[in-house]
């Protein structure tokens, strides 16, 4: 009877074992599944129901941006994690203490949700804005569009690249979540970050850029004449470290313009054009008779010696091709240039480097500065004179903040000639913005009509970048039948066919900035025979140092665009006649060609670098 009952109580204990180990292995799993966070609504949603949180406060959620899968998720021990396919997108982890026990009250959870809410709310108001490498006819960028309102940016913004997606912005419900975890120890704090209201803001806080508003100060035209007089005379640069032979022969070239004999018209020039026709005409000779380019050989595809020769940028393209080409001005040997061209584009610097959507054009700086740095190592040139007689030729907007500081001494040839954004007039070159349509043939429908056959006061048609255009739509858009101002006009080859009859036809052609100040719009106005009117505060215009632009274009302050129709009528007939013949005259220089020819806009170019860094040197 003992032995039987030894053996039941040995059976029950087994059992009792077995039991407590089944228990056991069923909660391990049961913890296992309840914190692995399930997808939501997946097949195990009934038995572990899933409304965002877990028993170790962990929330995920999925959403689709524009085009991308955008997973964000968030745990209180291990921070907030944002991951997505998109480029340039930065991920945020924050860690937190793993050993920290936190109740979190179901009110701070309750809020946590509506974060989710949020961040899937923006997330679906992402936009995607589709960009073409060439700005329309209509001088602004083409477009394809799919931008909520809301949070979309208007038009074209500068940081944007052609067939990129826009990252989605929710910087301001991420900056709440990680500022609420950090103070993750008090409940009550967690709840004041959080707010006690059941929504976050929709719409994120963005800071208006640069290009989209007025300039803090403005340089009257009157006043660049004055400063560009005054640096002439004597421009503040550093002396160079040693000297050299070739400072003696500028030098000899300073002089011989300074004293050149007066002329009022060659046979090739027109000599109302320039501010004096005689200092011009006596320096392209010494140009053309002294000249020395070293072109640095350093430097890779694409960024380096890819001439780019279509689009708004082919400017940059075209003198890059012409110079590395030619066999009149370049040297091989370094130690007989007098100046050094560093062969780089702009546009393919922002092509090839930056990363879309960032809104980071640092590595692009430091790019250059890189290349910079390296040309000084590997030459004594640029120690020298700490690179004042190197120049590059630059046309894409970004050019100014791109070469700033570390390239602050050498010569700039820019688009963006800004005044109040690093230009020196004086030391720097404007360069016109050219739009090529065809590389083979640049020259293409070039000519307009005669004075007498141009019906239309004033041209204008565009996108609405920046801000002054609306400002001019909102006072001539449909208001007078004299002045045909236009927003965007419909893209294909019968909007391009109306677009230039519309120039060829007018007067003037109002060249209003974009976001930038400088246009295409005024080398467009030149090829058609319309007066060029300039409504761009601190601009200054191509070829400034030696063109006199009120000879042949009218320059318009932006405050005075209420008074633009008052201001073209008040010029006499007799002189719109004479401004219209100028400007058939100054033509030939702002024409790109396969062969440059004389005073055309390859030399036009390199005349004025060599002009400006002749009129610069100062004898030790």
């Amino acid at each position: 009877m003992a032995t039987h009952l030894s053996k039941l109580t040995n059976m029950s204990f087994m059992g009792t074992r077995k039991f407590i180990i089944l228990m056991g292995v069923t909660a391990i799993m049961f913890l296992v599944i309840e914190t692995s966070m399930l997808p939501y609504k997946s097949k195990s949603a009934p038995l572990f129901p899933h409304d965002g949180r877990s028993s170790r406060g962990k929330i995920t959620f999925n959403t689709e941006a524009s085009r991308g899968h955008v997973k964000i998720s968030g745990n209180f021990f291990h921070g907030l994690k944002y991951s997505s396919p998109a480029e340039g997108m930065v991920k945020h982890s924050k860690s937190l203490n793993r050993e920290e026990n936190v109740n979190y009250t179901s009110k701070a959870i309750a809020q946590l949700r509506v974060l989710k809410t949020d961040f899937a709310s923006e997330m679906h108001n992402g936009s995607a804005l589709e960009v073409n490498e060439n700005r329309s006819p209509r001088g602004g960028s083409s477009y394809k569009k799919s931008i909520n309102k809301d949070i979309g940016e208007p038009g074209r913004s500068p940081m944007l690249v052609k067939g990129r997606e826009t990252a989605p912005d929710f910087s301001l419900a991420r900056k709440k979540a990680t500022d609420a975890m950090s103070k993750h120890d008090n409940p009550a704090r967690l709840q004041g970050v959080l707010g006690t209201s059941n929504t976050l803001p929709n719409h994120p806080v963005r800071r208006k850029m640069r290009c989209n508003m007025p300039p803090k100060t403005v340089m009257p035209f009157i006043e660049m004449n004055h400063l560009l007089r005054r640096r002439q005379a004597s421009y503040p640069s550093a002396k160079p470290r040693w000297s050299s032979a070739r400072d003696q022969e500028l030098l000899s070239a300073k002089l011989q313009i300074l004293n050149a004999p007066s002329i009022l018209n060659a046979r090739d020039l027109y000599g109302p054009l320039f501010r004096n026709v005689s200092m011009f005409k006596r320096s392209y000779e010494l140009m053309e008779r002294m000249l020395k380019v070293y072109v640095y050989k350093e430097g890779e595809k694409p960024i380096f010696h890819l001439p780019i020769l279509k689009g708004i940028y082919a400017s940059e393209g075209w003198f890059m091709k012409l110079m590395e080409g030619n066999r009149n001005f370049v040297v091989k040997d370094p130690r007989k240039a007098h100046l050094f061209y560093m062969p780089f584009s702009t546009r393919m610097l922002e092509h090839a480097l930056y990363v879309p959507h960032s809104h980071n054009r640092t590595n692009l700086a430091r790019y250059l500065k890189d290349y910079s740095n390296m040309i000084a190592a590997k030459y004594p040139f640029w120690n020298r004179t700490h690179g004042a007689d190197h120049f590059f030729v630059a046309c894409h907007d970004w050019a100014p903040y791109e070469t700033r500081h570390h390239m602050e001494r050498c010569i700039k040839s820019l688009c963006n000639a800004d005044v109040t954004a690093g230009f020196k007039i004086g030391k720097d070159v404007s360069l016109p913005e050219t739009y090529v349509r065809s590389a083979r043939n640049p020259q293409r429908d070039i000519g307009g009509k005669s004075h007498s056959e141009r019906r239309i006061l004033a041209f204008f048609a565009g996108n609405m970048h920046g801000y002054l255009r609306p400002v001019l739509l909102s006072h001539w858009e449909n208001k007078d039948p004299e002045m045909k101002i236009l927003g965007p006009m419909p893209l294909g080859v019968e909007s391009k066919m109306s677009y230039m009859n519309y120039m060829k036809s007018s007067k003037y052609c109002i060249c209003a900035k974009g976001y930038e100040v400088n246009s295409p719009r005024v080398v467009e106005a030149i090829f058609y025979e319309c007066v060029p009117v300039i409504i761009s505060d601190n601009f200054v215009p191509p070829f400034f140092e030696v063109l006199n632009w009120e000879a042949f274009s009218v320059i318009v302050a932006e405050k005075d665009i209420p008074l633009l129709k008052d201001i073209l009528l008040s010029i006499p007939h007799e002189k719109y006649v004479e401004m219209q013949l100028r400007v058939k005259k100054v033509r030939q220089h702002f024409v790109w060609h396969s062969k440059p020819v004389k005073y055309d806009l390859f030399h036009m170019t390199l005349h004025s670098i060599w002009y400006n860094r002749v009129l610069m040197m100062k004898s030790r």
